[in-house]
């Protein structure tokens, strides 16, 4: 029987592969510049509304491309101006984004993977397990949606890659898409704008240390010692934290930048002054800041958020060992948009992908 050969997807591809494929086809390549400007700056997910191409290309591009836009299933606003959207995939998978506004910058929350495999002990995310990766099309397909939804795609706003999954676990194309994002004739987004956070998968944050489109860079500890740790964050019994920090005391950074060092406070678990101690003594020695995040409790997370004095308390510890802390505001508790909060439900890993998600964890 044959096969029908899948259609590249227009929004999968970076620039020089869609020059090429023009090529290939006979167009000319400077057409791909076009191509982008109509997806990335004007919001289009028809070629035949590309109306400075010729009528020849764009019978092309309808009939030798697809170009796949995420869906927007539903989207919420919370008491704060917080929105989550739920946006289901081509192949009716759903994902969550986020958008926080006055922050001071409009942000939006990207998620690179349906569900996560790192099963952190206080994430929701992490009881889906992993579903699959994102594409690079997927996730950018995130930020052509929330800013036509949103009237921003004239507006300049940051981007955080700390929704659904773990970006360095999807790598390639996470990386994929961040360049697509700093296109000059698409989005053209610093990469100062885009802030990447990972548990802290070794292999994969060495290789980024030597990207030519280098994000801000954002690790979750959430401990001060491997034993605290490996319990919350089970990769850690596989990439340790003095592992981590020393890929951190070499990651290049530019004058102004810091990495940021993400810590969720779990009353009566990593919050007491000598947790604080020890987090102080571990980063001193990095460019670094650190962002406290007090526990956004929700049914099926087994821990509770600390007390205000608590957090003060363990802020003011850090902070007097000449550690740059502060504590994030928290957005959008009431319709779940907030951090460790975002969940699919019915999008679980099936057994096989289980299986693969703890083969990978060693």
């Amino acid at each position: 029987m044959a096969t029908t050969e899948r259609r590249p997807d227009l929004a999968d591809l970076e620039r020089p592969a869609l020059e090429a494929a023009l090529e290939e086809r006979g167009h000319a390549r400077f057409h791909a510049r076009q191509i982008f400007r109509w997806i990335y700056r004007h919001g289009v997910t028809d070629a035949g509304a590309m109306t400075n191409l010729s009528r020849e290309l764009r019978v092309s591009l309808a009939r030798d491309f697809t170009l796949t836009t995420p869906v927007v299933a539903r989207r919420e606003t919370s008491a704060d101006g917080t929105e989550k959207f739920l946006l289901r995939l081509a192949d009716r998978r759903h994902i969550e984004s986020v958008f926080i506004p006055d922050t001071p910058s409009m942000t939006f929350c990207l998620s690179t993977q349906v569900g996560c495999a790192m099963a952190c002990a206080f994430c929701l995310t992490g009881r889906m397990g992993l579903a699959r990766n994102l594409t690079a099309g997927e996730i950018v397909g995130q930020v052509r949606v929330l800013a036509d939804a949103l009237n921003m795609r004239e507006a300049p706003f940051n981007i955080v890659l700390m929704g659904m999954g773990e970006p360095l676990h999807n790598y390639d194309e996470t990386m994929k898409a961040l360049r697509i994002l700093a296109d000059e004739h698409g989005f053209e987004m610093s990469p100062r704008r885009i802030t990447l956070s990972t548990v802290g998968l070794l292999p994969a944050l060495e290789r980024l240390a030597t990207e030519p489109v280098m994000p801000n860079l954002a690790i979750s500890l959430h401990a001060p010692s491997d034993v605290q740790r490996g319990e919350l964050v089970p990769i850690n019994r596989k990439y340790g934290l003095a592992d981590i920090i020393d890929v951190c005391r070499r990651f290049p950074l530019n004058k102004r930048s810091r990495i940021t060092f993400e810590y969720v406070l779990l009353a009566g678990v990593n919050d007491s002054p000598q947790d604080a101690r020890r987090l102080a003594r571990l980063v001193a020695g990095v460019k670094s800041k650190v962002n406290l995040i007090p526990l956004n409790a929700a049914a099926g997370i087994p821990f509770e958020r600390p007390s205000d004095e608590a957090v003060d308390r363990f802020a003011r510890i850090v902070s007097e060992h000449g550690v740059i802390v502060s504590v994030r505001k928290s957005r959008g508790r009431d319709i779940r948009a907030a951090c460790g909060q975002l969940i699919v439900e019915g999008e679980r890993a099936s057994p096989a992908q289980q299986l693969a998600v703890l083969a990978f964890g060693g």
